[in-house]
């Protein structure tokens, strides 16, 4: 058996203009088989960086508030990498109904990422088994409103789609034609609760990912769908016991690379290549984790003990600094109405945490003023720059 053995095959479909060849990928796993040998060293270190991630985040006591922010984040960098330009302060202004600085649709991707993973997670919570009814039902959360309502929601494709260029002919990559859609997808499917399969389970997710990538089963959403699917994963093989690693932020610093080694996949069935660059995705990825819980959990104890210095304005300042965490850009009548407390009192619990550092005051007017958390956003922000922004 030869290497060519990992390759699928072409099938030559016809247009009345043109004809194009449409990729139809061998099942999973490959053959011939993966060579570990040359990737446990990239797989030690990954399980490693993943079970010290998994142990710091059952100790931290606000780890549920760093999941809802983290969520909001992979939501972000997700869908940049499909080309929204949205900023981390624009999902939190269009989560508490306020009016974001882009457009409406590219925020709306985003927080529709948020309720596509949430909903996934609670499926498998329940037990759930992931599959293929499960895919298409996240995916119609992923597409709902906007920009997503014309393609398909929910459902399979039923014609053809392709990567790159304007048309399958002069495509990048053209995947199954519809008629091979659900052979490929009953496949994945069926690797997808192989019990028999020998590989280590961060292998298997690695190559589903691919898989899942070629066969490209919608008319929108696979990206972010597929990037969705590594973390369903992590959480329903217990690689990780809570939602807390997302590839996004590394597959966008990456992004060249990534797709080429997809591509390389299909043309050269080059498999031990992807999954070296997966693995240390992983690694880096659970290190970057580790790192801004860290940050995040040392800041608000330093903060927090700030306030409980204070003396009679300790209760408002720490009901305003707690609503921080979780919206660090706001307003007085934003927090008055949210907090169900007055504007004066608002008012002097944001200026007693200006004076303690922990807030500023950006709007530099006497009315209407912005008061943000600004060493918060910034852990949050980090690597968050739309795309047309990064040389």
């Amino acid at each position: 058996m030869t290497k060519n053995a990992r390759l699928g095959t072409y099938i030559t479909q016809k247009l009345p203009q043109e004809s194009f060849k449409a990729y139809v990928p061998p099942s999973l796993p490959p053959h011939p088989p993966i060579q570990l040998e040359n990737l446990y060293r990239f797989l030690d270190k990954a399980m490693q960086s993943l079970a010290e991630l998994d142990g710091v985040a059952s100790a931290i006591p606000n780890i549920s508030l760093f999941m809802y922010m983290y969520v909001r984040k992979e939501a972000l960098l997700s869908s940049q990498i499909e080309g929204t330009q949205s900023s981390f302060a624009d999902l939190m202004l269009f989560e508490n109904q306020q009016e974001p600085q882009v457009s409406i649709d590219d925020v709306e991707e985003v927080s529709n990422y948020v309720a596509a993973l949430q909903y996934g997670l609670q499926q498998l919570e329940k037990g759930f088994p992931l599959s293929l009814r499960l895919l298409k039902e996240i995916h119609a959360i992923l597409l709902r409103g906007g920009r997503g309502n014309t393609k398909q929601p929910g459902e399979f494709r039923r014609s053809q789609n392709w990567i790159g260029g304007t048309r399958p002919g002069n495509a990048l990559f053209v995947p199954p034609p519809p008629e091979k859609l659900m052979a490929c997808l009953s496949d994945l499917e069926k690797f997808l609760h192989e019990s028999s399969n020998k590989l280590p389970q961060l292998v298997c997710i690695g190559l589903i990912h691919v898989q899942f990538e070629t066969i490209h089963p919608f008319l929108d959403g696979n990206g972010r769908l597929g990037r969705l699917l590594i973390t369903l994963l992590l959480c329903e093989k217990r690689l990780l016991k809570k939602p807390i690693l997302y590839l996004s932020l590394y597959l966008k610093q990456h992004r060249t690379l990534y797709y080429d080694l997809l591509q390389q996949v299909r043309t050269d069935g080059a498999w031990e290549a992807w999954l070296e660059f997966f693995l240390q995705g992983v690694s880096h990825t659970a290190e970057q984790a580790l790192s801004t819980i860290k940050k995040m959990h040392a800041l608000f104890s330093r903060h927090q003990a700030s306030i409980d210095a204070l003396s009679k304005a300790a209760p408002s300042c720490e009901r305003v600094f707690n609503f921080l965490q979780k919206l660090p850009q706001v307003s007085v009548p934003l927090v008055a109405q949210q907090l169900q407390m007055s504007a004066p009192t608002a008012r002097a619990a944001l200026t007693k945490l200006v004076a303690l550092g922990i807030v500023h005051e950006m709007s530099g007017k006497r009315r209407d003023r912005v008061y943000v958390y600004k060493e918060y956003l910034a852990i949050l922000e980090e690597g968050t720059e739309p795309l047309s922004l990064i040389t």
